[in-house]
């Protein structure tokens, strides 16, 4: 009888999820998506004649459209303004793909969203100024596309973010000093753009980073001496940009370092617990399939 019960049970389950279906603006703005990234020579493309939770990287929670994963798909084309009608969207990754245009000003209204990953693009343009609105994000990665003008100021908002990272882009501009607000960022990349300026003082708040990739810029100034605060820092790369002065390295402890490259071109620099035979070079490439810096030995 248990067993009966339970199989009915299982079925009854089974059935409601097949049943499930979205709404009519939601699987609209789906169709419109696969449309404009040119869906139909995807790697792998949607039967629009199956249910929506069935479509591939697509899951459906509660009736509504939680995820998209279309990492490495064949994607080409640009972003329509509809994708802003999933507003339950909580992951889309859609990376390593070849999406151009700019990124919709309509992406702000995905506000449950929570990882954001579109690196290794071809998108461009500027960030939109409304990324603050998505006050969710943890994970934020657009490494490796074309975007340029500055870093929106309204990211110093997205106070949940663990990992950002803008790196290999045309962003100009300084270092916006709302960064410092976003105490729970572990990692941050702004490798290889054209930024210039001071690194900000209120970087030494950030107390839970472990990587920070400022490499290839054109930062000037001082290290702030607020780095002595970044107690779990492990990767620290500064290297090719403008420094007027490395002196305030010293008060770092650099027995935690697994990876610390800068310009050693600074002779009176005297790192006392620094053993280089331990450290590493994190060459800021990607790998396809973890998505994260290499590191080899120096």
């Amino acid at each position: 009888m248990r067993n009966t019960l339970f199989f009915f049970i299982v079925l009854f389950s089974s059935t409601l999820l097949v049943s499930a279906k979205i709404s009519k603006a939601e699987k609209k703005a789906l169709l419109e998506f696969y449309e404009s990234t040119n869906g139909a020579e995807w790697v792998r493309t949607w039967d629009l004649e199956a249910p929506v939770s069935n479509w591939y990287g697509v899951k459906v929670e509660n009736d509504h459209v939680t995820e998209i994963n279309l990492f490495r798909n064949n994607l080409k084309g640009v972003l329509p303004s509809s994708i802003g009608q999933l507003v339950h969207l909580k992951v889309l990754n859609l990376a390593f793909n070849g999406l151009t245009g700019e990124l919709p000003e309509s992406i702000a209204q995905l506000t449950s969203l929570e990882v954001l990953k579109i690196e290794m693009n071809r998108f461009k343009g500027a960030l939109p100024s409304s990324f603050g609105e998505l006050s969710n994000l943890t994970e934020l990665t657009a490494f490796n596309n074309f975007f340029s003008g500055s870093i929106p100021e309204s990211m110093g908002q997205l106070i949940k973010l663990k990992t950002l990272n803008l790196s290999s882009n045309n962003l100009k501009g300084t270092i916006p000093v709302a960064l410092g607000k976003l105490s729970e960022l572990e990692s941050l990349g702004l490798f290889e753009n054209t930024l210039e300026g001071s690194i900000p003082q209120e970087f030494g708040k950030l107390v839970q980073l472990k990587e920070l990739i400022l490499a290839n810029n054109q930062l000037g100034g001082e290290i702030p001496a607020e780095f002595s605060q970044l107690a779990s820092l492990e990767i620290l790369q500064i290297q090719n940009n403008k420094f007027n002065s490395l002196k305030n390295l010293e008060t770092m402890n650099t027995r935690q370092f697994l990876v610390f490259d800068y310009d050693k071109g600074d002779l009176k620099l005297n790192f006392k617990e620094l053993d280089f035979k331990k450290t590493r070079v994190a060459e800021t490439m990607y790998d396809d399939d973890e998505q994260m810096p290499k590191k080899n030995n120096e």
